[in-house]
């Protein structure tokens, strides 16, 4: 069946011709149900003919993203959603709370094959990827159950988004569609770990959304060995790729940069990377790392984090210190996934006190 959902209006309204034989405002009808009312069934649209309802609910289907389990921080406004797809596989959503208003970071796969020997998405490989209406799924579900609408959005989940680079696309077409939730794509960011061919890619699409790059190490050998990817994307060619990115869209691309004691937070890699940035229109976002069960890999001392910012300041590259938020839900991209998939134990990576709930 058709997941209506994943169509822009064209498309859904050729589809709506040659299956229904209705009219192109019958299409625009049922596209405002799917993405400003973001119904989950045909039977509310009511403002279609029954038999027309009747009709779709036999040709085409609405992609189902259920909360499986919220997770509510005791010490921010931080929740974490794991959501189930209907084929049974989980995703992760965090919605966070900021001054300008609420932002939510979405997954774009069902795992990641790109193997970043920190993070605990890529721990059972790639399983599949995510269809445009399963990423507007996460959204619509996240807000049904918030009962507000998010401000900003970020690709920073489960999965490297230039790996579904075209369900991806699609995805951003329909999210700031008029006919739909109309969120303007400068209010997005896109985080990738340096897929040098997606990033131009992108780049002709000319988006205006802001590109975050997993860097997290400054030279071959280091982000190598942290970052698989970098094998076949060396740090040469990625930088050339990035600057490229800005003089074709203008916009400023920020550099992710997670601190790993022992590995990439010492004075000599902050100097490395001070080094290889020097001159470029960017922002260095620093991390502690997130600690993962399955990973060796710890977090720098907070001396260390401040020693390594303070000095980029010095070389003249702008850096700050990311906000943790939802520290005692999960924090860790992935862990909440590994959960519900039944790969650890119910709760783990969980504070006492952290609240839990089955909707």
């Amino acid at each position: 069946m058709t997941d209506l959902l994943s169509l822009p209006l064209p498309e859904l309204a050729r589809w709506m011709a040659q299956e229904t034989g209705e009219p192109g405002f019958r299409a625009k009808q049922l596209y405002q149900w799917l993405h400003q009312k973001q119904v989950t069934s045909f039977d509310a649209m009511t403002n279609l003919p029954a038999a027309l309802r009747q009709k779709l609910g036999k040709l085409g289907k609405i992609a189902q993203v259920e909360t499986e389990l919220l997770l509510e921080s005791k010490l921010d406004e931080t929740r974490k959603f794991l959501f189930r797809l209907e084929d049974g596989n989980c995703v992760e959503t965090v919605w966070m709370e900021y001054h300008h208003g609420p932002s939510l970071c979405i997954s774009t796969q069902v795992g990641c094959r790109m193997g970043c020997r920190f993070c605990a998405s890529t721990l059972d490989g790639l399983e599949r990827n995510l269809t445009p209406g399963e990423m507007l799924g996460e959204i619509y579900e996240a807000q049904r159950q918030m009962g507000r609408r998010i401000s900003s959005l970020v690709l920073m989940g489960i999965g490297e988004p230039l790996d579904n680079l075209p369900n991806v696309l699609t995805f951003l077409g329909i999210l700031s569609s008029a006919e739909g939730q109309r969120l303007g794509l400068r209010h997005v960011s896109l985080s990738t770990c340096g897929l040098v061919d997606g990033i131009r890619a992108l780049m002709k699409e000319n988006l205006g959304l802001t590109l975050s790059v997993s860097l997290h190490a400054a030279n071959d050998e280091t982000r190598s060995g942290i970052m698989p990817v970098n094998r076949r994307y060396p740090i040469g060619e990625l930088m050339e790729a990035c600057r490229e990115y800005f003089r074709v869209t203008g916009r400023r691309i920020s550099y992710e940069y997670a601190l790993i004691d022992g590995v990439n937070d010492s004075e000599a890699k902050a100097r490395e990377l001070a080094a290889l940035l020097r001159g470029q229109n960017c922002h260095v976002n620093l991390i502690p790392v997130n600690p993962v069960k399955e990973r060796e890999t710890k977090r720098s001392s907070r001396a260390a984090v401040e020693r390594f910012v303070r000095q980029l300041g010095e070389l003249g590259i702008n850096a700050t210190v990311r906000r943790e938020l939802g520290t005692d839900i999960s924090a860790a991209c992935g862990q909440l996934r590994r959960t519900g998939q039944g790969k650890v134990s119910a709760g783990a990576g969980l504070e006492a006190g952290t609240r839990t709930s089955t909707v």
